[in-house]
Order: C-alpha cells, then sequence, then structure tokens
C-alpha cells in the first residue's frame, strides 16, 4: 500500500500542470445598487469556464455598493489571488476608485458600469479598461434625435450628483445645444434621497416641453413620480440606467408614457431578426431562466459580454504568454482593443486605441412605456 501511495505521489508530480486563468468579479448584491449588481452575480455561472485548452476560475466578492470596499477587494485580487482580470464592479464611482490600482497593475477590467468616464476621455489608466454598456454619447444622441422630432425646444435635467449623473450633464448639454435645444433647469439628487421635491417643483417651474430623468433602476422612479404629482404634462426622459424590472413596477402607473433608449435586450421580442445582436440576447435570456427561474435584467446582459469578450481576446493573449503573469494581462488588453464585430447580447463590439466601449447605433433603439410594458418606437 505504501508502495502504491509513492507511486501515485510520483505519478501526480510529474503531470503536467493544466493552465488556468483567473478572473475577479466584483458587484454590488446589496447595497443601493443591488438591483444593477444581483443579475451581474447570477450570470457569473454562465461565463465561459474553459478558453481553448485552459480552465477560467472566477472568484466573486460582493462591495455592498461601497466604493470604498471595491478598492479593498481589487487590492486582494492582486495581492493573494494575482487575478488576470476584473469584471466588474457595478457602480460608476466604484469604479473610478479602482483605476490607479488597475492601471499599476497591468491588469485589464471589463467594466459593466454606466458613466464613460472610465474609459473617456482616453489616458494611461483607462487604456485599461473596456466597458460592457453603450457609453451615454450614443444614448443621448437617440434621446436629442426623439426630442427633436417631436418639437421638444426647452429640456429640464434632474440627475445623480455623482460621476453618471455629471457625465449625462456633460453629454445632454453639449447633445442639446447642437440639436437647438435650450436647457432651462438643471438639479442634481443622491441615490439614496426619499424625497425629491424641492428639485422638481424648481423643475416644473420652469416649465420646460421635456425633462431627462439620469438615474439608474429604483432611484429613477422618485424624480419621474414627482413630477407627475406635481401635475407635470410635458415628456419625461429616462436613460438607460432605467432599464430594470424595478423601475417599471415601482413606479407603476406613474411612469406611463415615459422614453428610454436602451439596449434592445429590453424589447427584445419585438426587435426584428435582423438585429445582430438578438440571437445572442435570447440565448443568454434562455440559459439564465433556466438556472434562476426568471429573465434577467439588462445590466446582468453586461457581464455576459464580458465573458464574450475574454473568450474573443484570451486566445489571441495565450499565443504570446501564459495567465498568470504580466505579459499575459498586457496581451489580453491589447487583444481586447483589437476585437472586431463581436455580436454580444448588448450590440456589436469594434474596440479601437480610443474608443473602448465599442458600439455603434446597433447598441441601443427608442421605446416608450405603455401599459406597464416597454414598447419599441420607430426610427
Amino acid at each position: 500500500m505504501k508502495a502504491l501511495f509513492s507511486a501515485l505521489l510520483v505519478a501526480l508530480l510529474a503531470a503536467p500542470a493544466f493552465a488556468q486563468m483567473k478572473v475577479g468579479v466584483i458587484a454590488s448584491s446589496t447595497g443601493p445598487t443591488a438591483f444593477v449588481g444581483i443579475p451581474q452575480k447570477n450570470t457569473v455561472p454562465l461565463l465561459p469556464t474553459r478558453i481553448g485548452d485552459v480552465g477560467v476560475e472566477y472568484i466573486y466578492y460582493d462591495d455592498a455598493s461601497d466604493a470604498t470596499q471595491t478598492v479593498q477587494f481589487v487590492k486582494r485580487f492582486l495581492t493573494e489571488h494575482k487575478v488576470d482580470a476584473f469584471i466588474g464592479p457595478t457602480g460608476s464611482p466604484n469604479a473610478m476608485a479602482v483605476l490607479p490600482f488597475i492601471a499599476e497593475s497591468g491588469t485589464p477590467m471589463l467594466a459593466p458600469v454606466g458613466t464613460p468616464a472610465v474609459v473617456l476621455p482616453m489616458d494611461e489608466q483607462k487604456r485599461w479598461v473596456f466597458k460592457t454598456t453603450q457609453n451615454d454619447g450614443l444614448i443621448a444622441d437617440a434621446l436629442i434625435a426623439h426630442m427633436k422630432k417631436n418639437g421638444v425646444k426647452t429640456l429640464g435635467f434632474i440627475g445623480y450628483n455623482d460621476p453618471y449623473g455629471e457625465s449625462w450633464l456633460k453629454e445632454i448639454t453639449a447633445q442639446a445645444k447642437s440639436a437647438g435645444i435650450n436647457l432651462v433647469a438643471v438639479e442634481r439628487y443622491q441615490r439614496t434621497d426619499q424625497s425629491v421635491g424641492g428639485q422638481a417643483i424648481k423643475l416644473v417651474s420652469a416649465k420646460p416641453d421635456a425633462i431627462l430623468i439620469a438615474g439608474t433602476g429604483g432611484p429613477a422612479v422618485l424624480p419621474h413620480t414627482t413630477l407627475v404629482d406635481l401635475g407635470y404634462k410635458g415628456r419625461i426622459y429616462q436613460t438607460h440606467g432605467a432599464a430594470t424590472p424595478d423601475f417599471v413596477r415601482l413606479g407603476g402607473k406613474k411612469l406611463e408614457g415615459a422614453f428610454m433608449a436602451a439596449s434592445a435586450m429590453v424589447v427584445l421580442d419585438q426587435v426584428p431578426d435582423s438585429m445582430p445582436s438578438k440571437k445572442v440576447a435570447q440565448a443568454y435570456v434562455a440559459a439564465y431562466e433556466k438556472l434562476h427561474g426568471v429573465k434577467p435584467a439588462t445590466f446582468g446582459a453586461n457581464v455576459f459580454d464580458a465573458g464574450l469578450l475574454l473568450q474573443k481576446a484570451a486566445p489571441e493573449a495565450m499565443k504570446k504568454a501564459k495567465p498568470g503573469t504580466p505579459e499575459f494581462r498586457a496581451a489580453l488588453r491589447d487583444a481586447l482593443e483589437s476585437v472586431r464585430e463581436l455580436v454580444g447580447t448588448q450590440g456589436v463590439y469594434n474596440m479601437s486605441v480610443q474608443d473602448h466601449s465599442g458600439f455603434d447605433q446597433r447598441g441601443r433603439v427608442m421605446m416608450v412605456l405603455k401599459d406597464g410594458v416597454w414598447q419599441l418606437l420607430p426610427d
């Protein structure tokens, strides 16, 4: 028996070690942004566990929507787990907080966050980040086009007092000006606010033809319903951050007639089969529903697309270096930047040196909320 054990031990030691790629995943499955983070966390089991001959291990932490915890977990991933890439975090402020550590370590991060500030303007830190959500400019372009088509001349704005809201204010100010739409009132609020009555009164008093709310999920409901309660009769627009079941459920009938530009995933059954992302999105939704018993919010799909990007880029990086090395992480970054015409759930990715989101107009559609259901609007 002892001889047999010794022989087995020698055989195990002599066997070639299987290569493994480690991916650190951070999502907010608790805290104020849990409505976004939960479908992201739940998508992790659907990510590829093998890329070529290399196994992929996903290590998950919940940052509880706290940027301080996000930083701590990133440091832990780098020192203890020595990950080859990151997926996450959920929140825009969280992603901005970890940029220096991502760049210093030379580790690519696939960020499913709203703010384009993680990739724009491009610099030495942001070159390590790839964003799996549509940049605000692409969504704003659709919103402004719809406003202009429907005679909107004046616009009010209320958005988060954080990087997400700041980015949207900057984008909508520039695009509204170019379209000849006058921004007549600007208000801000916190994700955790319980009332925005004061801000809403100021917006209504300015009598804009339309108001844009730059919020996400449940917290995007509060300004909307408050405006309706005050009797505002103009058009109310939402950003793609509101594309969650919670938004519709919490707001109820007061959200009727809301306009939004977002991923086609929100109205997947209504888009034509010719839309490139439809089949990929349908496959993801079916797999998620089979595993969890419910359909996913679009935010989960952003994490699924991160897996598709890794699946596309990692084989190219593996030609140059082995996972677990700085050389592999650098090669993975370069390969991600070279991804072309990759069809994901959110659209088609065409990365470049200056564009680390890579979406075009195939990545968004306009819709309106009717009878509690988002309805696709014609171009």
